[in-house]
């Protein structure tokens, strides 16, 4: 695909790998519509991404949780571009608290902003897509391949995004749609600052060494090249490969090996 006067919706679109993944569209002369909660971040990233890379930009203050608001998104990007080619479903939250601690509400919250944020989006902007046979991209995580101690909720919110894909995938077969699950290792992100401990509010602070993690901007360029090249899935490190086929072929070991990896994390939840 070449992305030059392409329309692409990105949600979560104010920081992380929603963010990197506007500027990574926009150098190739996309015209991006951001998606957030945060409005005024929104505009000051449309507003340089129109000067620097001579596209347009649109930002709309979106929960992605809110059916309604993701209907208007999908409004607001038509009725500004007339069309939609991509539709990167990105925003997500997480968490880190043991099943046993958490509110359930945390659980909720995970699945309605990582599961019903993809649907309802997806929902809305599915007739547009088939007009110009586009892709449909859910930003997913290995965790949707392999359940994580202490993020059940995140897990169990990536697991329903995967098989959401893949059904959408399969009845949208022989329409032209591109569909492709994106899951990074471990990224350099927010999203473990922002992740919600067992009383729903946020930790504020990371539990792992973000130095030594993929940089967002680098998931976002593998994103990207994976939606021009129309790939299927994305498994972006090593560490995730080598996960999911262990999972798949030593599931037991996987346990253990999962197990050992969280002990070691910074305040660890199981020891």
């Amino acid at each position: 695909m070449d992305f030059k006067n392409k329309v692409v919706i990105i949600t979560g679109a104010s920081s992380g790998i929603g963010k990197a993944c506007a500027e990574e569209f926009a150098r190739r002369g996309a015209n991006v519509v951001l998606a957030a909660r945060q409005y005024v971040t929104l505009c000051e990233i449309t507003a340089d991404l129109e000067k620097r890379f001579d596209i347009k930009a649109l930002a709309v203050q979106a929960d992605v949780s809110k059916e309604d608001e993701c209907e208007s998104l999908i409004k607001q990007a038509l009725s500004t571009f007339g069309k939609i080619d991509v539709l990167v479903n990105n925003a997500g939250l997480s968490m880190r608290a043991l099943f046993n601690d958490a509110d359930l509400s945390v659980l909720k919250n995970l699945m309605d902003v990582n599961f019903w944020g993809t649907v309802y989006c997806t929902k809305y902007a599915l007739p547009e897509i088939l007009k110009t046979k586009g892709s449909i991209i859910g930003v997913s995580s290995i965790a949707g391949y392999r359940g994580l101690p202490g993020r059940t909720g995140y897990s169990a919110s990536k697991f329903a995004m995967n098989g959401f894909m893949e059904s959408l995938r399969t009845e949208l077969l022989k329409t032209g749609v591109h569909v492709m699950v994106a899951c990074p290792g471990f990224t350099s992100s927010n999203i473990r600052v922002a992740a919600l401990a067992s009383d729903g509010h946020a930790h504020g602070e990371t539990s792992m060494e973000e130095g030594k993690m993929m940089s967002a901007e680098a998931v976002a360029a593998i994103i990207v090249d994976g939606i021009a090249a129309r790939k299927r899935t994305l498994v972006m490190t090593a560490q995730g490969k080598l996960t999911v086929w262990i999972n798949k072929l030593l599931p037991a070991l996987a346990d253990m090996l999962v197990f050992k990896h969280f002990t070691k994390e910074k305040n660890a939840l199981i020891k």
